[in-house]
């Protein structure tokens, strides 16, 4: 079964110095190898800053950045392969993003076959 993990924190990563930002990325990277060690890991992107986003709404008008307006904006997501909802939030728990005070939505993915 796969699950999506939908990182959401508040955006400080750009405002942080380059070796900061490396830190992060290598707690990220160091996740990755551990979902990829176990089999658990189908794929997975960060995004760039919300300020960046552009949101088509109903009826055409463009809005800059997010629908959302809230402090924690999506960051970044995973797909990982787990065998229950149990084992994907086993897995959350141990994303940077949560360790640093981020939320994570864990989302089941349909399997609609072919």
């Amino acid at each position: 079964m796969q699950f999506a993990l939908f990182l959401y924190d508040i955006e400080t990563f750009h405002d942080q110095t380059e070796a900061e930002q490396m830190a992060v990325v290598g707690e990220y990277m160091a996740y990755t190898a551990e979902l990829e060690a176990a089999g658990a890991h189908v794929s997975g992107v960060p995004l760039d800053a919300s300020t960046l986003a552009r949101t088509l709404m109903p009826g055409g008008a463009i809005q800059d950045g997010p629908y959302a307006d809230t402090k924690e904006q999506l960051g970044g997501l995973y797909i990982i392969h787990a065998g229950s909802m149990d084992e994907a939030l086993a897995w959350a728990r141990k994303c940077p993003s949560h360790r640093h005070g981020g939320r994570i939505e864990v989302r089941p993915i349909p399997d609609y076959g072919d």
